[in-house]
């Protein structure tokens, strides 16, 4: 037991269970970019290629990754067992299942990056089958090359964390899903790109943070060990991660903002993880100053690159997965050949004296893993589309996979009801329902002489619902329905981009207000109302009369003015 390292242990332990808990953060990323009714079926999805990927790389994929010496793969055969496997792979100080777990975790990171460009319109089965054969596979043959001792490792090829071997397959794999699969109904009108936003960017930024504080275990943990030099490379590793994902974000804010004359959530979102990506493979070989320069290169390419991708190659990503992780993996892996400082590599960056040597080796081996994974992807999904089919029906597509593939009504439960509409007196308080509605018939209000009912609805701002609840208290309405709705005026919404791709119609969030008066003048509601919600812009909101025929009051049975009426009991 004396030849293991209790720190290294522990380190690597610790970083482990950060990559997993990645598995959340793209599970929230991918749920909020994409449209609520699919939002269960997402998390199925990130939840199955872990669960499907753990045995099939413990079974099969560890051993071809990490189970030999040869040029092209590992061991085939032989499950994951210390038993099974010298220790001649082993980092220094870690025991063989600490090792082992820490690579299944990075497994899994690369199988989940597919489901986001294959969101809204994948068969569950088919997604299960292609996340068996990525983690069996796909991922530890390439990962060989790399990081096992394989032709690429040999020649000096250098992915310290995963730009490539991780980020790059999975986004490539993604690439090829969403190129073959085809786009989402209704995506693309004309020749056009259509915007088909998010339901929740509160979940996609909540995946973004808890994605930005793991990858501190995903690069820190690559050092495998908190020993020696590599206690000073692990302080770099954080600066280096965190400094490029901050930068990132600041450049695609401000391309955004000027391109779309207001920054873009989403787009700025997809900075954050793209400066990671990009970071991830020379995070312990480029200084601070390199780290921030990666930072806004990356930043122009995940703008461009999701812009390109979705509106010229017409491939439909609903999360920016290819841009973020398999454009940004490439930039990353050349990055390593233009600026690495000489640690950890054999020659220097083409940018810091070390000439081509390393740059070209970096280029040979993006190029190489792009090929491998490219040609296997294609063949596993058109496999899949033959036998067995890749992609629902039109008809299960339209009315969500939530439903369709799973049997789930709403993801949401009790927090997204099927009816938000709240009733409200004046000051605020609800009434209770009564236990039971004594039984009264019918009668016709019509011939009553008392005052003519009528409803009126106002849409206006949801800042102004204050203002306007108090104002129709002061002449004497207090009985009141609030809802909070969407929608737009003939003027279709402000102009708005998401992701880059104009809205032709952007729905806001305003409040609808209906109100059923017979005392009060209706010429002083609308007058006061009016008063209340006037700014003279564009938004202030409309006015809609209704004659009413009868009003029935559950508890009693009255109708008409009568039923309008606060009586006791």
């Amino acid at each position: 037991m004396s030849e293991f390292s209790a720190v290294n242990t522990i380190w690597v332990l610790v970083a482990a269970a950060l990559v997993f808990f990645m598995q959340a953060g793209f599970a929230m990323v991918e749920t909020g970019f994409t449209r609520a009714k699919n939002a269960g079926n997402i998390i199925m999805k990130n939840l199955m290629d872990f669960c499907i990927g753990t045995p099939a790389f413990w079974i099969v994929g560890f051993g071809l990754m990490f189970g030999g010496s040869g040029a092209l793969v590992g061991r085939i055969g032989g499950l994951a067992e210390e038993a099974n496997y010298g220790s001649s792979m082993l980092p220094a100080g870690v025991p063989f299942y600490t090792f082992l777990i820490f690579q299944t975790v990075f497994c899994a990171t690369a199988a989940t990056i597919v489901s986001g460009s294959m969101a809204e319109r994948t068969k569950f089965s088919a997604y299960c089958l292609y996340s068996l054969m990525i983690s069996l596979v796909i991922y530890p043959i390439s990962g060989h090359w790399i990081w096992g001792g394989g032709w690429l490792a040999r020649m000096g090829f250098h992915d310290f964390a995963g730009s490539t071997a991780v980020h790059m397959v999975g986004g490539v794999a993604a690439f090829i899903g969403a190129a073959i699969l085809g786009p989402r109904i209704g995506k693309y009108k004309n020749g056009r790109a259509q915007a088909i936003p998010g339901h929740s960017l509160t979940l996609g930024a909540l995946g973004v943070f808890i994605l930005w504080f793991c990858w501190f275990g995903f690069n820190g943990g690559s050092t495998v060990s908190m020993e020696g030099d590599a206690i000073v490379s692990a302080g770099k590793i954080f600066v280096n991660t965190n400094l490029a994902a901050a930068v990132a974000t600041c450049t695609v804010m401000a391309i955004t903002w000027i391109r779309y004359k207001r920054p873009d959530v989403s787009m700025t979102l997809n900075g954050t993880l793209a400066g990671l990506v990009a970071i991830t493979a020379g995070c312990d070989t480029v200084s601070p100053v390199s780290a921030a320069i990666i930072g806004i290169l990356s930043g122009f390419v995940v703008v461009f690159g999701i812009e390109f991708i979705d509106q010229k190659l017409k491939v439909d990503d609903p999360v920016g997965a290819v841009g973020v992780h398999c454009l940004n993996g490439m930039l990353g892996t050349v990055c390593v050949g233009l600026f690495s400082d000489g640690a950890s590599t054999f020659s220097r960056g083409f940018f810091t004296g070390g000439g081509f040597a390393l740059l070209g080796v970096q280029l040979l081996g993006m190029f190489a893993v792009i090929a491998w994974v490219a040609v296997t992807v294609t063949i596993v999904f058109l496999a899949i589309k033959h036998t067995i089919g890749l992609r629902v029906s039109e008809e299960e597509e339209i009315a969500g996979l939530d439903i369709k593939e799973h049997g789930l009504v709403s993801s949401y439960a009790d927090f997204m009801t099927s009816d938000r509409s709240v009733a409200v007196s004046a000051s605020g308080a609800a009434q209770a329902p009564a236990e039971k509605a004594p039984a009264a018939a019918p009668t016709d209000a019509s011939d009553s002489p008392l005052p003519k009912l009528t409803k009126i609805t106002i849409v206006t701002r949801q800042n102004k619902l204050g203002d306007l609840m108090q104002a129709l208290n002061a002449i004497g309405v207090t009985g009141i329905t609030v809802t909070n709705v969407l929608g737009c005026g003939t003027q279709k919404g402000a102009l708005h981009y998401y992701r880059g791709v104009e809205m032709e119609m952007n729905l806001l969030p305003k409040i609808k207000v209906e109100i059923v008066v017979s005392k009060v003048p209706v010429a002083l509601v609308v007058e006061t109302a009016r008063k209340v919600l006037f700014t003279g812009h564009i938004g202030d909101g409309k006015l809609f009369l209704y004659d009413i025929e009868n009003v029935v009051k559950v508890r009693t049975g009255e109708e008409g003015y009568a039923a309008l009426q606060d009586t006791p009991e």
